[in-house]
């Protein structure tokens, strides 16, 4: 007998959900309904499995906790590209047989068929999303809007408060890609100090004019309620809060930071097994394109992409609101997972330094 679809939209306890088939955690807003229409519900309905979504902020931090203190209640969940290298590393995560995911619909292997880089030892591309920034286009003239991450921190040129991420990670490549830093010498400038005095030099520049987020539902949230003018954002958000909710938003791409976002097994899933099938299922060619017309994340695997993709409203062409679309990789940088993985505790206690003085 068919067993129920179960969906959830908060994490309460990490005692949720234990009768589930799969419980998978990913970031909640617009993120996670994607990966609920897109994976969840039709995984349910193929296999006859339960599945659950939760949320978190970070779900890297609760999978960690949960391994540490021996009670894991989660099988799949979605984490950043550094997080899935460095908890692979520390032994949180189950690894994935590559030779496991789905070939492409002419035969062509999973290893073949995704971009380089975007199956790791212990984790499975689900998407390519980006770090942006998005303004209302209420605030500024079409003619004399920005267009440049310079102009983010052009106070006087731009007035109004800015929304920024609170944390090191894609802020501090933000600061020196708007200071004048190619993309191709961010990481060797941000490895001395001289370059990191200088991306927390631009930092200081609009400080207190700084508006914090934290959680990706946040970002949009600021600039609806008109509390900044512009903010940095995962583009999807920004995508989401323009198409379904008709926010006079506008991404500037100029300055994008992009990566994947990874699915991966915590070590003593529940359900280990069926996860497994969940990631082969999820980040088929067709699981990706799903996803993709659900949200705009560029999908990991080259199959996903050879027809046209067409978000859910069925008439709004995907391929001008991906990161990876070539005009919009202008001056746009790849997050290094290697010096995040090495550096990311020395550099966030730099900047909660930074934040209290």
């Amino acid at each position: 007998m068919k067993k129920t679809l179960i969906l959830t939209t908060a994490l309460v306890s990490f005692g949720f959900a234990a009768h589930a088939d799969v419980t998978v955690m990913s970031w909640g807003g617009a993120y996670g309904a994607a990966q609920t229409e897109a994976h969840v519900k039709p995984w349910a309905a193929a296999t006859g499995n339960a599945a659950v979504m939760v949320d978190a902020d970070n779900p890297a931090q609760p999978i960690k906790a949960m391994v540490e203190a021996g009670n894991v209640t989660v099988d799949v969940a979605s984490v950043e590209y550094a997080d899935a290298i460095r908890l692979c590393d520390e032994g949180v995560l189950e690894p994935i047989d590559a030779a496991m995911l789905a070939p492409a619909p002419d035969g062509t292997a999973a290893t073949d068929d995704f971009f380089p880089g975007a199956v790791t030892e212990c984790g499975v591309s689900t998407d390519i999303w980006a770090n942006v920034y998005a303004y209302d286009t209420t605030k500024f003239p079409a003619d004399a809007a920005p267009k440049t991450a310079a102009d983010f921190f052009d106070l006087a040129k731009f007035p109004g408060k800015r929304g920024l991420k609170k944390g090191a990670k894609a802020v501090l490549e933000f600061a020196l890609l708007a200071d004048g830093v190619a993309p191709a010498d961010i990481y060797t400038t941000l490895s001395t100090p001289e370059g990191l005095d200088r991306a927390f030099a631009k930092l200081d520049t609009i400080k207190s004019d700084v508006v914090w987020w934290e959680a990706g539902a946040q970002a949009p949230q600021l600039l609806a309620d008109g509390e900044v003018a512009m903010t940095t954002a995962y583009n999807g958000r920004i995508f989401a809060a323009a198409l379904n909710e008709g926010k006079p938003f506008q991404i500037v791409w100029d300055g994008q930071i992009y990566e994947n976002e990874m699915f991966v097994v915590p070590k003593g899933a529940p359900n280990a097994a069926d996860a497994m099938e969940f990631v082969k299922f999820a980040t088929s060619t067709e699981g990706l394109r799903a996803s993709a017309q659900q949200i705009s994340y560029g999908p990991a695997r080259k199959s996903s992409m050879k027809e046209e993709l067409i978000f859910k409203d069925g008439k709004t062409v995907m391929a001008p609101h991906l990161p990876t679309a070539p005009e919009n990789l202008t001056n746009a940088l790849e997050t290094s997972a290697t010096f995040w993985v090495d550096h990311d505790a020395e550099l966030n206690e730099r900047f909660q330094a930074w934040l209290s003085q």
